[in-house]
Order: C-alpha cells, then structure tokens, then sequence
C-alpha cells in the first residue's frame, strides 16, 4: 500500500472536522433522486471538508449515500449545530437516562429503525458500542482510527504515536466490534511522519488523511450493501 508523504503544515482553519457521530442511510443513486433525499453529499462536503482540500471534497460528492440522522450522546456537542444548518434531523440520547446500556442502545435503535438506517458510521463517539447494536446491525457499523492499527489503539492514537517517535502513523477504517479497535480493517493508508513536525502539525496531516480515507470507505461498503441486495 502506497505511503503517504509529508506536505505542507496546513492551516487551523483546514483542520475543522466532522459530525461527531453520523448515520447513514443508502441512497441507490443519490444524484437522480437528490430531491427526495432527507440531504445530499453534495451538500455535505460544505460542512465536514474545508475547501482548501478539493481532492478529499471530491470523495465526499461521489458518496451515493444520505445522511438522515445524526444521535449524539451530550446536549451540546457542536455537531448539533452542523446538522441543523443543513437540516439532517439529530436527536440526544442521554445515556444517564437508562438503567443500562443495553436500554440506552434500544432507545437509538429505535430511531434508526424508524430511519431505515442501513450503515452507522461512527467519528468521535467515545462510547462503547454494546451487544445490542452490534446484534441488530452486523457489519454495519464502521469506525475511523487516527493511527495504522493495529499500531495505537485508544483514546490517543495521534498523540501516542508522536510520542513514540515512530518514522509512521496513519488512518484505519474498521467495522466495530466489541473491543478497542479491533474489528476487522476495511481501509488504511500509512502517513510518513516528519521528525520536525509538533505534534499540532502530526494532527493535521492526519485528519487530511481522514477527509480522504473516510468517505471512500463508506462508499465501498455502500457499494457492497446494495449488490448484496440483488
């Protein structure tokens, strides 16, 4: 697998980042029936990728897929902001609000369910994902890790490899399971790291990284959802 060389430092504002948690519903063919999605990848791209990376918009705006719920666990996640400006409907779950986890991850599935959810797309959601989910929808929930794993799994990833002072880190796509990163890769590409770098400008040459891997992988799996269909 190709690795991935040291750019330029990008700028603060190139590093805003995405939906703390989406969810995704697939759309056979999103550019005919864009006026009947809830929204467009089209659409999208504005909020999750900066324009300063025309390469990484581009992977987003050939998603065939729709965003039609965003779930958050915390009343003021910023994500909640993003999503009513492009009116995807959100709802706030409130974990301290069930007597377990498997009643917290019901009352989600629940919504899903009423969406026709068929992909849960997870980036920044630092919760566990229970038996409940992982039952109802196998193989339909996908992750994205700022480090090659199996290399840096955890909380840390970006900031345990720095430390280390490893000559390479990179992002990972995997389908979630019951462990710490450790379902099955879907995706990853390898990101050479500049012993010069901060660990500020590592961050930044990652979550570039992450523009471009994530929305390849959704499409792929998108692409594996409807042929499994036929």
């Amino acid at each position: 697998m190709a690795e991935r060389k040291p750019n330029r430092k990008l700028t603060d504002q190139e590093v805003e980042y995405m939906l703390a948690k989406a969810v995704v519903q697939q759309v056979p063919d999103i550019y005919q029936q864009a006026s009947s999605a809830p929204i467009t990848p089209l659409t999208v791209v504005d909020e999750i990728v900066p324009r300063q990376f025309p390469r990484q918009r581009l992977h987003w705006q050939r998603l065939a897929a729709a965003c039609v719920l965003l779930v958050v666990d915390k009343a003021n996640a910023g994500a909640i902001e993003r999503a009513q400006r492009l009116g995807v409907e959100h709802i706030y779950v409130d974990p301290k609000a069930y007597p377990d986890k498997r009643a917290y991850e019901q009352e989600i599935r629940r919504h899903l369910e009423e969406k026709g959810v068929e992909l849960i797309v997870l980036a920044g959601y630092m919760r566990f994902i229970g038996e409940e989910l992982l039952t109802h929808y196998p193989r339909r929930i996908i992750n994205i890790h700022p480090a090659y794993l199996p290399n840096f799994p955890g909380a840390h990833g970006i900031r345990d490899a720095y430390e280390a002072k490893v000559s390479f880190t990179g992002v990972t796509v995997h389908y979630v399971d019951e462990g710490i990163d450790t379902g099955e890769i879907i995706l990853q590409e390898k990101l050479s790291i500049d012993p010069a770098w901060t660990l500020e400008e590592l961050e930044t040459h990652v979550h570039a990284l992450e523009y471009e891997l994530f929305p390849r992988a959704v499409r792929q799996i998108c692409k594996e959802i409807e042929e499994g269909k036929q």
